[in-house]
């Protein structure tokens, strides 16, 4: 192959790198949103390819639930440690106690869409501009219509009618006093991209990617983590199973899959196979049709 021929990842590097570098430039104070998944993570690492060996021009930005996989946090803490890179964390218990954002009940209960009242105040709080987040067109139908430069109006509202054209990779961050920019980076990338890109760069991720045994309940037809935050009753029986998650978010919605990958390669060939997006597995994708075009609509991720 010719040194000029860009192997496929290297091309989606390099697009990635100019969008952080374009959100560095257009905007006064961005943010990058960390959920502690391999989106969010691989976003640090092309962060730190753009920027090093400078500082990140933008902090870290959390929306804890109260409800994460302790695995996650504990890698949360650990990478900022490494890196030496501010993390702002904001609390959906704090937006609960403030009477923002009311705790759901019943067993299905969750604080997954609460997010939104959180990461609102937040952005409000520290006036960030911009927003950076690890969101794929791949994942879903509401993402694969969103523009890489998305953006929202004061009140954090995406509206899909209202996009902005995208054309040679020339990214209009241009916005009205109160309006921020949800921004994506890796829009064009898929799930099986990332995997091969944190083969290639051997990224270290939360053990809960890779198969392990868990105490599992099942519910809706989905495997979910046996956890105090699930409401469990007597109609939940535990048993042990050998699983591992596609994707990362709240316990109350994100569901295990089945499987024997313990390593990067095992877990490329069986996404290669599969026929079910990553978000099948979450439970807050299910409420209806349109569930996630409608919680983008209301300022969600």
């Amino acid at each position: 192959m010719s040194k000029h021929n860009l192997d496929y990842l290297d091309e989606l590097e390099a697009e990635a790198i100019h969008i952080l570098r374009e959100v560095a430039g257009q905007f006064e104070k961005p943010a990058l949103l960390f959920s502690g998944g391999k989106d969010s993570i691989t976003l640090v690492r092309l962060a730190e390819k753009a920027f090093r060996p400078g500082k990140f021009p933008f902090p870290l930005v959390h929306i804890d639930t109260g409800h994460n996989f302790p695995e996650t946090i504990q890698y949360r803490d650990e990478m900022v440690a490494r890196l030496g890179e501010k993390l702002i964390v904001g609390h959906v218990q704090d937006s609960i106690d403030q009477g923002k954002a009311i705790e759901q009940k019943g067993k299905n209960a969750s604080r997954n869409a609460l997010q939104t009242v959180t990461l609102l105040d937040t952005i409000a709080h520290h006036q960030f501009d911009a927003c950076i987040g690890g969101a794929r067109r791949d994942e879903e139908k509401a993402r694969a219509k969103e523009r890489i430069f998305s953006v929202r109006d004061e009140f954090g509202q995406w509206d899909p009618k209202r996009q902005r054209p995208e054309l040679w990779n020339i990214y209009n961050g241009k916005i009205h006093k109160g309006e921020n920019v949800r921004v994506f980076p890796i829009s064009n990338w898929t799930e099986l991209d990332v995997w091969n890109y944190i083969r290639r760069e051997n990224i270290a991720l939360p053990t809960i990617y890779f198969a392990h045994e868990r105490d599992c309940i099942t519910r809706n037809g989905q495997l979910m983590a046996a956890a105090e935050f699930l409401n469990m009753d007597e109609e939940d029986v535990i048993t042990r199973r050998n699983v591992r998650f596609r994707t990362v978010g709240d316990m109350t919605c994100t569901a295990a899959v089945e499987s024997d990958a313990y390593l990067i390669d095992d877990i490329i060939d069986e996404i290669s196979a599969s026929k079910i997006s990553e978000r099948g597995a979450r439970m807050d994708d299910k409420v209806s049709e349109a569930a996630m075009e409608d919680r983008k609509k209301g300022g969600y991720f």
